[in-house]
């Protein structure tokens, strides 16, 4: 198989059975989005969905959490991984959304990168769910998924080659989508340890699956 014929395969596949495919994480506009993201970094977004609701009760603005402390932010985030420097980059982040864009979350790479606490990948899921921009965010599911189905080479080996190699062969319409997809195929399919390749719908595309069988 081709690689254009498994992007073909993998499309249509995902295309009818995950056609409104979207984040797990919970929120209501775009700076609640950025939160959350920020928090689900090496966190799994069941846990985020746990601690948000409260977060978000107490600090429903940039500027409710510009104006909080560290230790005050710290209180409703403790239970997710690597606390302290969240909670700090929260608060560093809301006050800069005050500071520099008037309250507002910025909708470019370069302009959500310089806030405290946000990568290019945060950058990017934000760009693609709050603006619907063609935007490839590439965690460890993606990454893992990408490479085991055969979507990306072997010299991709950053999540950014990773990230230009989808983009470079995925139509631009659909790029939000397909973040989507693998994330949730890496989630509960394409599990790292164990993947379920029998309850796999594209295990005749997948590369991994047809060289172990």
């Amino acid at each position: 198989m081709t690689k254009k014929e498994r992007y073909e395969a993998v499309i249509a596949y995902f295309s009818e059975a995950m056609p409104a495919a979207e984040t797990e994480l919970h929120y209501t506009n775009t700076f609640q989005l950025l939160v959350a993201v920020m928090l689900s970094a090496q966190c799994t977004d069941k846990r985020v969905n746990m601690v948000t609701p409260a977060l978000f009760e107490a600090y429903p603005t940039p500027s409710a959490m510009a104006a909080a402390t560290e230790e005050d932010v710290l209180a409703y985030v403790r239970s997710v991984s690597y606390p302290n420097s969240k909670a700090r980059h929260l608060v560093e982040a809301a006050r800069q959304l005050c500071d520099r864009f008037g309250g507002e979350v910025p909708s470019t790479l370069e302009e959500l990168t310089s806030l405290p606490g946000v990568g290019r990948k945060t950058a990017n899921v934000v760009m693609s769910v709050a603006f619907g921009q063609a935007r490839m965010a590439v965690d460890t599911h993606v990454f893992r998924v990408s490479h085991r189905i055969g979507l990306v080479g072997d010299k991709a080996t950053t999540p950014l080659a990773v990230e230009r190699e989808l983009v470079k062969h995925l139509p631009e319409a659909i790029i939000p989508r397909a973040h989507h997809w693998l994330i949730l195929h890496g989630r509960y399919v394409c599990k790292a340890l164990r993947p379920d390749c029998l309850a796999c719908g594209i295990r005749h595309a997948c590369a991994y699956y047809n060289k172990k069988s």
